[in-house]
């Protein structure tokens, strides 16, 4: 293992935050190259291969997230020097969270930067505190991180609200299906008790219903929310001004002045033809 030298360390932690970075920025390139190929399957019809492409993007961006957790500790543990660099067994606990992080989460990284960080923070607090950090004994790693390393397949739900959001922003129109039970229900005509659900009527239906063959979309709004606490950004909707009920009284007065001056004036020619008369 590397011994513990300050200079060095702190040289390494600026060089572990420049390639996290640049990291970082080189898997956005990727997602955004792959969420394009995704719309593109979208188009053609392969739902099926577009989602499997779609669990590998969902990874990609826990582990942008994982990478920006690490970024802030390394920066937390370059403001925090003074601290890091005492001469003690185990870390004080204003560095504590960020030392355990690194010494966690670096071996999952692809970054030789953060290797040879991870072991210079090894060497100066020692195996025993190594091996309790490695083994998460006492949770002494935060939750934050332990959850980007939980490799786990996405639900069904975070999958489609991905696929509509890449729909949505490339133009595509597409909808996740409904579930086999509703689609089954639906079919045999049953209510939810079993008896036969009447039908409405065309004047019952509200206006832009879907037709019976036609799967039913998710809800728009539920669908951005869940994408973008995956990290995905949404544009917001303008909303549409309402006027209040003065302000549309005053413009039908407004339109309705004119032609009660022109009855008037018509009722004055009248009156003069009728003069010129007598």
């Amino acid at each position: 293992m590397v011994p513990w030298n300050s200079a060095k360390a702190k040289v390494q932690l600026r060089l572990g935050v420049q390639r996290l970075r640049t990291l970082q920025e080189k898997k956005n390139a990727q997602a955004k190259s792959s969420r394009r190929d995704i719309a593109l399957l979208l188009e053609k019809g392969k739902v099926e291969t577009a989602r499997i492409k779609v669990e590998n993007i969902i990874h990609e961006d826990v582990y942008v997230e994982l990478l920006e957790l690490l970024e802030l500790y390394c920066e937390l543990l370059i403001s925090r020097f003074g601290l890091l660099d005492q001469s003690t067994r185990e870390p004080d606990p204003g560095v504590s969270e960020g030392v355990c992080a690194i010494i966690y989460a670096a071996p999952r990284t692809e970054l030789k930067e953060l290797h040879i960080l991870r072991d210079i923070l090894m060497q100066k607090f020692g195996r025993e505190f190594s091996i309790a950090v490695m083994e998460n004994k006492d949770g002494c790693v935060s939750e934050r991180v332990t959850r980007k390393l939980d490799i786990s397949t996405p639900s069904s739900a975070l999958v489609d609200a991905y696929l509509s959001e890449i729909a949505k922003g490339y133009g595509i129109a597409w909808s996740p299906p409904k579930p086999a039970s509703a689609d089954s229900d639906r079919e045999d005509g049953g209510g939810p008790d079993g008896g036969v659900k009447e039908g409405a009527s065309e004047a019952e239906k509200p206006a832009g219903a879907a037709t019976l063959g036609s799967p039913k979309p998710l809800d728009a709004a539920a669908i951005s929310a869940e994408a973008r606490s995956a990290g995905v950004r949404t544009p917001k909707l303008p909303e549409v001004p309402v006027e209040d009920e003065g302000a549309r009284t005053e413009k039908a007065a407004g339109l309705q002045k004119p032609k009660a001056q022109e009855d008037e004036f018509t009722l004055l020619a009248k009156r003069f033809e009728q003069l010129k008369k007598r």
